[in-house]
Order: structure tokens, then sequence, then C-alpha cells
């Protein structure tokens, strides 16, 4: 992740210039991040999970958006976009601007290599300061492999990793559950090399 300019932004100029960019960035503490490009894995994953928890959640109290609608969390100064955000209940919204929002009770990062130990660290750590954040993903696009991070209590969280096609996700704060076969479905892996012989893994789907 390369920082545009050592200088500090507040957070309103970073809001008109992302009005006005071409290319979405993420805002920390008064540094602006341009993100990463997304990859054909990378969109598969967060459409396949997105479409899945649109259709459970036709006829409950649930909200599903997807990366372009940005997080603001106020006590690390900080404007993301989260991959796939879910809602209880009504969006609450930031300044009553309809892109921003501050209430997601579970949030989903598809990893990628440049962000991933990002995601896994300061990322989770921000996301762990708003009161509504219950649960987290962080799914990888280059192997069959989520971590399921869920809130048991104050400063307590459990760890539950998923890497068998024949498994199924079960969310733990709300009522729906995806089998990694739909969620990789259509997902290509790149070759990878065992002892010096390169061998393809097959996507699945």
């Amino acid at each position: 992740m390369q920082i545009t300019k050592q200088r500090y932004y507040t957070p309103e100029e970073y809001l008109e210039l992302e009005e006005a960019a071409d290319y979405k960035s993420e805002y920390i503490d008064g540094q602006i991040i341009p993100m990463a490009g997304g990859t054909i894995n990378h969109n598969r994953i967060s459409l396949n999970l997105s479409a899945a928890l649109n259709f459970a959640f036709r006829q409950q109290d649930y909200e599903v958006f997807m990366g372009d609608v940005r997080l603001w969390i106020p006590q690390k100064l900080t404007y993301t976009y989260p991959d796939v955000m879910i809602l209880a209940g009504e969006p609450e919204f930031f300044n009553n601007r309809k892109d921003i929002i501050l209430n997601p009770q579970i949030i989903v990062e598809v990893l990628s290599k440049s962000t991933k130990g990002y995601d896994r660290e300061d990322k989770f750590q921000a996301y762990r300061t708003i009161s509504t954040f219950q649960e987290y993903l962080l799914i990888d696009q280059t192997r069959i492999h989520v971590d399921q991070f869920s809130k048991t209590g104050k400063k307590q969280w459990t760890l539950r990793e998923y890497d068998e096609e024949d498994e199924a996700i079960a969310l733990v704060t709300v009522p729906f559950e995806i089998s990694l076969q739909d969620l990789y479905n259509k997902v290509k892996f790149e070759p990878v090399e065992f002892e010096g012989e390169s061998a393809d893994v097959e996507g699945l789907g």
C-alpha cells in the first residue's frame, strides 16, 4: 500500500478528492492510500457471497452492501471500503450521506497479496472499535481458505478456519450458511509448484 503524498489531509479534503477521483482510495488518520485494483477472483468471490446473502435475507431485516459503500470509523479517523458488509436493521449514515455508513455487524474482506497483512492486523483492529461489529470473514482468493472471527465477549474473539471444499461456513451472528464450493464457484486458482514441478489447482464450479 503506497501513500500518495507525505502530508496531512483532513477527512473533508479526502471526501472532496474522492468525489473527483478516477479510482478509490482509503483514508487513514490523515493519509490517503490508493486501493489495489481488484482481480477476477476477487470479484467472483465477492459476487458469489453477496448474491447468496441478498437472496437469503430477502424476507429478513438485514442489508448487504458491496465494495462501493464507504465505512467511517471515527475512533481511528479512517474511511475504508469493505468488500462486503452486513447490517442488522436500518443503516446509520454519517452526516446524512447515503454513501457512508457507521454500523456494520459483519465485515468481509477478500484478501489480496498487497493488503492481506493489513486486513488481518491494523484493519481488524480498527474494525473492532465499531460497537456494532460482531463478525469478520477473511477469504483467500488464491486457495480454498477462510478465517472466521466472531465476538464472544468484551475484547474476546474466537477463530474458526475453513479449508475443505465440502465444508460450509455458518455465520454466527446472523442466520446464513454457504458452502465453500458455492463461495468459490467459478474461481480459477493460479498454478502452484510442488518440489520444482508445476501443477494446476482447478477452480470450483
